[in-house]
């Protein structure tokens, strides 16, 4: 009887840590909606993401407690359903987001309910599970691990693991002034974590590095990362790229090439104002259709059409665990 009274214990809280298996409607849902809140379109991914998180989606889940929580400005029942949800299946963002809750409106409406598991177990079961991992190399779990300590040594082992998120963090808490270094010797470590983030596909860190070598008279050096970074979809390098391209102005030297510039700044006008480019994309864009012939117009728009659907999708990058 012991063993069937443990047998029928699993399989009860089974659904709670097997991944769900969508179907392909399911999965795009899911992926369209964490493109639409990672292009700060929070209201517009709810209803996407909504479907794959009933589906059972840990990752769904996830986002749509995020961009609940954001419509809202506070955590809501409703936020706090999908972020236990993805918790429950031993997602850890999700967990630091709960462990974070500092006053839940359950408690000013006093309707917790009373299974509810506090803020400070939810922060140690992440600790606990994401410690595990990390100790077993895991560079994303170090990087969690610092998340929840704020202990700055579990970045640096996140950074030298190879995590291109702690890579750009270590550069900037280094560029901030923290640690001890000699002057030059701190802008050789801003440098090199900038370099092995942008080297890592990291885009935020394509754009600092390629600074660093504009300032240093390397302009073929910032050209290659600035483009590196517009092919990875990050909005502000797309609008910069398209500018630079159709000479608006021509401030590093790009050949001129109206047609791929109007392309590019077209492609950002399906942000509708995310992240605030539907201004700068209303003012570009005649700017450099009045240097072009209505044939040139027509080949930058088929382009534009096919840039979108060839390459990776807008996106301004936020960090995956907000505050």
């Amino acid at each position: 009887m012991k063993y069937f009274a443990v047998l029928l214990l699993f399989m009860t809280l089974l659904p709670l840590y097997v991944e769900a298996q969508l179907n392909i409607e399911q999965e795009s849902a899911r992926d369209n909606g964490i493109t639409l809140y990672n292009q700060y379109k929070t209201a517009s991914a709810i209803s996407f993401l909504t479907i794959a998180a009933e589906a059972g989606d840990p990752e769904a889940q996830y986002y749509l407690g995020e961009a609940i929580r954001k419509k809202n400005h506070y955590m809501n029942k409703e936020a706090r359903k999908w972020y236990e949800a993805s918790a429950n299946q031993n997602n850890l963002y999700a967990m630091i987001q709960l462990g974070r809750i500092e006053h839940d409106m359950c408690e000013i409406s006093n309707d917790c309910a009373s299974s509810q598991k506090p803020p400070i177990e939810w922060l140690n079961q992440a600790k606990q599970i994401a410690q595990e991992k990390a100790e077993a190399g895991d560079a994303e779990a170090m990087c969690i691990m610092y998340e929840i300590t704020l202990d700055d040594t579990w970045l640096e082992k996140a950074a030298s693991a190879g995590d291109a998120f702690a890579q750009y963090w270590m550069a900037v808490s280094l560029k901030q002034g923290d640690g001890f270094f000699l002057p030059w010797k701190r802008s050789e470590a801003v440098e090199r974590w900038f370099k092995l983030s942008a080297e890592g596909g990291y885009p935020k860190s394509m754009m600092e590095y390629g600074e660093i070598l504009y300032k240093r008279g390397d302009i073929e050096g910032f050209r290659h990362w600035n483009e590196q970074a517009a092919l990875t979809g990050y909005a502000p390098t797309v609008f910069g790229y398209g500018a630079d391209l159709a000479h608006e102005p021509d401030t590093f030297g790009y050949p001129l090439d109206l047609i791929k510039g109007y392309a590019l700044i077209s492609w950002l006008s399906e942000l509708d104002g995310g992240g605030g480019m539907k201004e700068n994309v209303e003012y570009t864009l005649p700017r450099i259709a009045a240097k072009m012939s209505a044939e040139q117009i027509e080949a930058a728009k088929k382009l534009s059409k096919e840039w979108a659907s060839s390459h990776s999708p807008l996106s301004f990058f936020p960090d995956k665990l907000s505050r």
